[in-house]
């Protein structure tokens, strides 16, 4: 037996399978909880020696005779956590994850510096917003000095795994463009943001590498430590977004993955760069070699969760309760910001409830509306690719939400696009596998280097029935999502 494993690094565990490449079989799978840290600031933190007691726990579930088999390994990682090692890659502070809004200051000084917002996304493709990487190591150095003065190794958490595994630090292209420290045309490191924050911060940064090529080789101490085959490649890896693209089969022009989990993310694979002068969508690259422009909303099951949580229901009760609202709620709308908001960009941003009647105010409005919101919100990312140019033909639902029947009737019509959902959950894992495989067929040479990611993707990416939406309901959630606009439109200035 020959295999290939994918870890995924998410803010809540570490997910681990191993994939029997051969077979087209996953043949093991483990995973870990990671802890959180959060503050009254907005703070969410999390700490680099927790991601390397998951690793080791993941391997460690994982029975020896099938490690010995494992051939390469690929690891997604939550995007744009800061994790900052000292010159012996040691952690100096807690790292700083993706939906950590106590940078809103750093934002600010970033994007005045750089002569405002529109010259940012000229210069690098992307503005500065809470979640990206560039604020958060300003942040460590305006309020944590000492730590700064000690910082050498600026990396993200799937860099930080591959530190783990090979001792080598590495970055690729996907992973690092959401760092907003990043050139997304050139695909390399913006000087002029990196100057700003310090003189050093460019040498502080990994040396990048392409998707297809290695961030090193499994190291002797690795291998004792985790069970593992020392001299195995380790490929470039990539975010989570990046690798969940591989792992649904995302990897071709028109082609769209919507992840339904506490975050919301809709994005698609394009052969040239894709950057929104409004900034909504992020211009990402790809780690299959292109780009992944890409909408995050922070914001996306959320809502759900709170009103079931209210409601004392479970997920089976909340989803037949909704069922028995029309579509739109019968004017009920929420705004599901409950942590802010990303995109639109409401840092300060609150959840409500509007369009409350007499005659309206059920439960299963409530809990309809709550469904509705959050694929409103991927609507807005929809009409981005758009304007941008990019033309849609297929939507892969991922995500704990992707579940759902009620769900995926309610995006396949909101979004007006035909959905497939992918066989397997762990859609993250399954990307850092096929380019793990990627990666070991450039590696081994020969007429192996012919592979490429879309036929791989095409050969082990399993997709389930196509679900297709209908006409009258399209119109009806045309109708409700422009309802839904003008309550964002009227009540987004007081978040500002």
């Amino acid at each position: 037996m020959r295999t290939v494993c994918g870890i995924d690094l998410g803010t809540q565990s570490c997910k681990l399978i191993v994939y029997d490449y051969q077979k087209k079989t996953v043949v093991a799978e483990s995973q870990a909880p990671v802890d959180l840290i959060a503050g009254k600031d907005g703070a969410r933190e999390q700490k680099a020696e927790w991601y390397a007691e998951a690793v080791k726990t993941c391997f460690g579930k994982i029975g020896a005779k099938v490690k010995k088999t494992i051939a390469a390994i690929g690891v997604s990682g939550q995007q744009h956590g800061f994790v900052p090692l000292d010159e012996k890659g040691k952690p100096v502070y807690n790292v700083k994850l993706w939906c950590d809004t106590s940078t809103a200051a750093e934002c600010d000084e970033l994007t005045k510096a750089m002569g405002g917002e529109k010259k940012l996304i000229t210069k690098a493709g992307l503005p500065m917003r809470p979640g990206y990487t560039a604020p958060k190591v300003l942040w460590l150095k305006n309020h944590k000095p000492a730590a700064f003065k000690k910082l050498r190794h600026v990396l993200l958490p799937h860099n930080y795994i591959n530190y783990l595994l090979t001792g080598e630090y590495w970055a690729e292209y996907g992973d690092a463009s959401g760092t907003a420290l990043f050139d997304v045309r050139r695909r390399k490191w913006s000087p002029a943001v990196c100057r700003y924050i310090s003189s050093d911060l460019e040498k502080w940064l990994p040396p990048l590498t392409a998707p297809e090529k290695t961030a090193g080789r499994v190291s002797k101490a690795a291998a004792e430590l985790y069970g593992i085959t020392a001299g195995i490649p380790v490929s470039s890896g990539g975010g989570d977004n990046m690798m969940s693209a591989i792992g649904t089969g995302a990897v071709r022009d028109g082609f769209l993955t919507m992840s339904l989990g506490t975050s919301g993310t809709l994005f698609g694979f394009s052969k040239t760069p894709v950057v929104d002068p409004t900034g909504n969508l992020a211009a990402f690259c790809s780690s299959s070699g292109g780009w992944l422009p890409l909408l995050c909303t922070m914001n996306c099951t959320v809502a759900s969760e709170e009103f079931r949580g209210l409601f004392g229901m479970d997920v089976k009760a909340l989803n037949a309760e909704a069922a028995k609202a029309p579509i739109g709620a019968d004017g009920i709308v929420i705004l599901p910001f409950f942590n802010g908001e990303r995109t639109p960009n409401l840092p300060g941003g609150r959840a409500s409830v509007n369009g409350i009647t007499a005659v309206n105010f059920k439960r299963e409005n409530i809990v309809r509306a709550a469904l509705e919101s959050a694929i409103f919100g991927m609507r807005i990312g929809l009409d981005g690719f758009k304007a941008l140019g990019f033309k849609p033909k297929e939507i892969r639902l991922t995500g704990g939400g992707s579940k759902s029947k009620l769900w995926q009737s309610i995006a396949a019509n909101v979004m007006n696009l035909p959905l497939r959902i992918p066989v397997g959950s762990e859609a993250a894992a399954m990307g850092g596998a096929i380019q793990a495989l990627w990666c070991l067929m450039n590696d081994s040479g020969g007429s192996a280097k012919k592979a490429t990611i879309e036929a791989l993707a095409d050969e082990h990416v399993k997709l389930g029935a196509e679900i297709k939406p209908d006409k009258a309901g399209v119109e009806k959630y045309n109708e409700a999502y422009a309802v839904y606009s003008r309550y964002l439109g009227a009540l987004s200035p007081l978040y500002i």
